[in-house]
């Protein structure tokens, strides 16, 4: 036993080097990840009624659990990450007094409630929330950035999301940060299409929060808009509006009130 536990702790060392490389090498980590998942079920690495609780044992499973759901976002699965974070709340809830506290406990708890967020699950985000202390709600950074954004898309404050990506707490955020974005974008973009006849190039732009014209251009297609010689973006709607000659702020207005009627935008 005492062999399969320095073997262990040694591919887990393995492990936390590609972690702090940043996952670059995929198939090594896979396979580095199979073989620690294969060790762990020779040790009581998950805790389970009545069986005795070694500490080492835990502490080791946990932190092999935590770098599989990192590494699980940076190879994009996402049913691997709900895995492992639903193996990690054991160890995080129920045995945070017997285990010394990890330091990747808030990053990945706050990951799960961002994750929940961008699927619109509403209902279990608050309840994972009810979970934590208030202090920890209000003043851990992981935590509060998911919490922040929750309430930017209650008040219906886009603007405030797309800039929230300079300020991620950790890089392992900014893949389920690009899918919230990337919705709300889209979410903005249909009530355009329902609202006007035809919106400016840059008005556009400015609406989406896309700074880069070939980017801009890109989502246009994307979206198959066509553009006329104006450099108007044209829309084909079946009611027709009383005035076509909207003005940047009036369009921002008008789209944003559409938005704030859905039930909710993400």
């Amino acid at each position: 036993m005492e062999t399969e536990r320095k073997e262990l702790s040694a591919l887990n060392d393995q492990l936390k080097i590609e972690y702090q490389k940043g996952f670059t090498d995929v198939k090594k980590c896979s396979e580095i990840l199979e073989k620690l998942k294969v060790g762990l079920t020779h040790i009581a690495y998950l805790p389970s009624v009545g069986a005795p609780l070694v500490k080492a044992d835990l502490e080791l499973g946990r932190g092999v659990l935590e770098l599989g759901a990192l590494f699980s976002i940076s190879a994009k699965d996402i049913p691997a990450f709900e895995r492992y974070v639903a193996q990690l709340k054991s160890y995080y809830l129920d045995y945070s007094n017997f285990l010394q506290e990890s330091s990747l406990k808030y990053e990945l708890l706050g990951l799960n409630l961002l994750w929940l967020l961008t699927q619109n699950r509403v209902a279990e985000f608050h309840t994972e929330l009810e979970l934590l202390s208030p202090n920890d709600i209000q003043k851990n950074v992981f935590i509060r950035y998911p919490v922040s954004l929750e309430q930017y898309l209650m008040e219906g404050c886009y603007n405030k999301i797309f800039k929230a990506k300079k300020d991620v707490p950790a890089p392992s955020y900014s893949y389920f940060l690009d899918i919230l974005v990337d919705t709300i974008r889209d979410e903005i973009a249909a009530c355009m299409e329902k609202s006007f006849d035809k919106i400016h190039f840059n008005e556009a732009a400015k609406m989406l929060s896309i700074t880069n014209i070939n980017t801009m251009k890109e989502y246009g297609n994307t979206r198959e808009w066509s553009m006329n010689s104006g450099e108007y973006y044209l829309f084909q709607i079946d009611v027709k509006k009383s005035d076509e000659s909207l003005t940047a702020l009036d369009l921002a207005k008008q789209t944003i009130e559409y938005a704030r009627e859905l039930e909710m935008i993400v």
